[in-house]
Order: C-alpha cells, then sequence, then structure tokens
C-alpha cells in the first residue's frame, strides 16, 4: 500500500491561508484595473478568498482532533470521486461566465442565494428521514398546505377577493404558526404509520402527500375564494420574505440580502447542533447505521422516528411559510416536486440513501449545486427540457458513487 507523504493539519491550513491571500491580492488588482467587462468578477474573487481563508482558520483551529493530512495517489482519487460533482460544477460555471459575462454579479450570486433558502430549509428537514434510510415524497405538499393557510389568513382588509371577508387583522404568529402545526400534525402522521406499522416510509409519505393535496385542495375550494389564486397578502407578511438587508450600500444602488439568506443560515447552525450536538441526533445516525444494534443499546426507536417526522414537518411548514411571503401569494400547487429537489440536493451533498451518513455542509453544497446549474442554465436560455435532462444526469452520478462507496464500506 503506497503510504504517500503526510504533512501536519497546521501546515495544510497554512496553503489554504496563502490560496486566500493571493485571491483577495487578484481581487485587488482587477478591482484597480477596472476592467468593465468582468463586472463584479473582483469582488467575488475577494469573497472566494475570504471564505477560503475561514476554511483554512476552521482547520487550524482544529488541528489537534483532525489529525495530520495524508496526500498520496489514493486520496486524491478518494478526493476526485467524492468531488466530483463539485468540479464539474466549477467548469460549468466557467463555461457560463464565458458564454454570458453578466453571470459574474454579485446581482446573480444573491439571487442564487435567496432562491437557496427555502430549499436548503426543506433539504435539512428531508435529511433527517433519509439519514433513517428513509424518505418523505410529502415535503412539496406539506410546503404548499403551509402557504395557503398562511396566506389565506394575512390578506389586506381592503381586497376585494379576500378568503376570509369578516376575518380580522389578526397578529402574524398565529397564522404561521397554525401552518407549521398542521404540517407538524401530518408529519406526526408519517412518522406513525412509519414507527407503528413498520410501514415503508416511500408509501406510507406517499399516501400522506396524496391526502394533504387533496386536503389542500378542498381549502383552497372554499367560498367565496373558490379555487382563485391567493394574493393581496398584508406588507407586513410579505416583509417575512422580501425584505433586503443593506439594499442601497457602499453610496450606491446594491441587490441587498435576503432576510431569507440569514433565516436559512440559522435554520442551518439550530439543524447541525441538533444532530451534532444531541441525544437525539446521535440517535438518528443509529437507527439510519444499523437500527437493531441501536435498539439494543435502548434507543427508543418509535419516539424516535416519531421525532424525525414531526420535526421534518415544520421545518417544511415554515419554509412554506416563507416561500408564501416571498411570492405574496399561494396556489394548492405550490410546493409541487420540491422533494424531489430536496432529496436530490441532499444525496449530491452525501447523504447516503442507505442511512447514517450525511452532513449538513454537505447538504448546503448539494442545494447550492442544484440552484446554480438551474440559474445558470437558465441565464444562459438553455431548453428546460436540457436542464431536466442535465439534472437527471447530475443525480444518477451522484447515486452511483453513493452505492460505489457503501459497497466498498
Amino acid at each position: 500500500m503506497q503510504k504517500g507523504n503526510t504533512i501536519s493539519r497546521a501546515t495544510y491550513a497554512v496553503y489554504f491561508f496563502i490560496a486566500a491571500a493571493v485571491l483577495v491580492v487578484l481581487g485587488i488588482v482587477l478591482t484597480i484595473a477596472n476592467i468593465k467587462a468582468i463586472y463584479d468578477l473582483p469582488v467575488i474573487v475577494i469573497g472566494i478568498g475570504v471564505i477560503v481563508a475561514f476554511y483554512a482558520l476552521s482547520q487550524y483551529m482544529r488541528r489537534d482532533s483532525l489529525g495530520d493530512v495524508t496526500i498520496s495517489s489514493k486520496t486524491a482519487k478518494t478526493f476526485l470521486t467524492n468531488n466530483a460533482i463539485i468540479l464539474a460544477l466549477l467548469v460549468l460555471v466557467v463555461i457560463i461566465c464565458i458564454k454570458e459575462r453578466k453571470f459574474m454579479q454579485v446581482r446573480v450570486v444573491l439571487d442564487i442565494l435567496t432562491q437557496s433558502s427555502t430549499k436548503l430549509i426543506i433539504a435539512l428537514g428531508i435529511c433527517f428521514t433519509l439519514l433513517i434510510a428513509g424518505t418523505d415524497l410529502s415535503a412539496g405538499r406539506m410546503v404548499g398546505l403551509a402557504s395557503v393557510i398562511s396566506c389565506s389568513m394575512l390578506q389586506t382588509a381592503t381586497y376585494a377577493n379576500r378568503f376570509f371577508p369578516d376575518l380580522p387583522q389578526v397578529p402574524i404568529i398565529l397564522p404561521v404558526a397554525l401552518s407549521i402545526l398542521a404540517c407538524m400534525m401530518f408529519g406526526g402522521l408519517n412518522g406513525f404509520l412509519v414507527a407503528k406499522y413498520d410501514m415503508h416510509p416511500f408509501i406510507a409519505t406517499l399516501a400522506t402527500q396524496v391526502i394533504i393535496y387533496g386536503a389542500c385542495s378542498l381549502y383552497f375550494d372554499m367560498p367565496p375564494n373558490n379555487s382563485q389564486p391567493i394574493g393581496g397578502v398584508r406588507p407586513d407578511f410579505a416583509l417575512l420574505g422580501q425584505f433586503k438587508f443593506a439594499e442601497k450600500a457602499f453610496g450606491t444602488k446594491f441587490p441587498g440580502i435576503s432576510i431569507l439568506v440569514p433565516i436559512a443560515l440559522i435554520v442551518l447552525v439550530v439543524i447541525w447542533f441538533v444532530l451534532n450536538k444531541t441525544v437525539f441526533g446521535k440517535n438518528v445516525y443509529a437507527i439510519g447505521g444499523n437500527r437493531e444494534a441501536a435498539v439494543v443499546s435502548g434507543v427508543n426507536v418509535f419516539r424516535t422516528t416519531m421525532g424525525i417526522f414531526i420535526l421534518a414537518g415544520g421545518l417544511y411548514g415554515f419554509a412554506g411559510v416563507l416561500e408564501g411571503a416571498r411570492t405574496a401569494g399561494a396556489t394548492n400547487n405550490y410546493g409541487n416536486g420540491y422533494e424531489l429537489d430536496a432529496i436530490a440536493a441532499c444525496v449530491v451533498g452525501g447523504v447516503s440513501l442507505n442511512g447514517g451518513i450525511g452532513k449538513v455542509g454537505g447538504i448546503l453544497s448539494g442545494v447550492l449545486i442544484f440552484t446554480v446549474i438551474q440559474y445558470g442554465l437558465q441565464f444562459i436560455n438553455v431548453s428546460p427540457m436540457w436542464q431536466q435532462v442535465i439534472k437527471g444526469i447530475i443525480i444518477a452520478v451522484a447515486v452511483a458513487i453513493d452505492l460505489a462507496k457503501y459497497r466498498k464500506k
């Protein structure tokens, strides 16, 4: 076996510090050069440099726990295998930038982050079900249900086609809480079917998906609405999804950072804490890794499974509320197919379909990958049919890599 060269984690971090410094200096040089044809590329390069610097700092601070780094042909092959899709994405981004230079704008980056925000929250909910070797096909319909409930109760008093004409102006927290609670109840139904009757999650959540869509459609069809798109939402509710920080900064018209971005990051940190620092999170990994061993170890599989699906339902409901606020409206078809994109993002991000393996950071990268692909291909006017083909290929490759790694283990 080839041992390869071993370097300390501190030296490894220094290399990334050097790379970060080079990127920042390059960005500054490009800024001074003031080449208009490259748009906001200097700012983007500096931003990437800052991200690399933070990664280097995290590696240096954890140098004792992470240990030394071995560099060999085997580790290089493993790195290329594990990051093949990310590398392919970088190539795609370069091609898009060459074809359409306007893609190199801060506005584009912020749009991608905004579109990724609610998708990330949905994916974080689905990741719990994947970690126990299950799935959740009802996620998208829960998003639609939450959007319809919240928007129907938060319309302006002067809107002509109000869902509830006689409903007084209620505090925002009430419809939001009701929307999330409704999704958590359906999540509890999913968990009960899986935990109590040992029903396969695919079938259990498929049945719940149909029930939710039917119930949402019945609610949506209630008079006087009669299946009309819900609009006219209150401005204070719309701000929950449309407010932007620093919209006019640095003396110029700055696109602004959507409030959805910090909200999604907060949810990301909370879910990371739950999975890595709580007994519940450790039980989730234990059940996904080896259910029988988890039972022998004293893990309450029924309670943990119920908790997984209820928590996932709450996250779907929260994402649905944010989607309703972002678009300032809703229909009963909202969220259709969202669960498939979320599952794909999780798999691309390294969450194993066999359960027990997956990290929050990987889910973030998976969501960003799919959003960049979708946004970038639309940006250069690639046919929607070809977009679906490309997404399908990426999913197939990701699953093939996952299964190959599983077989080796």
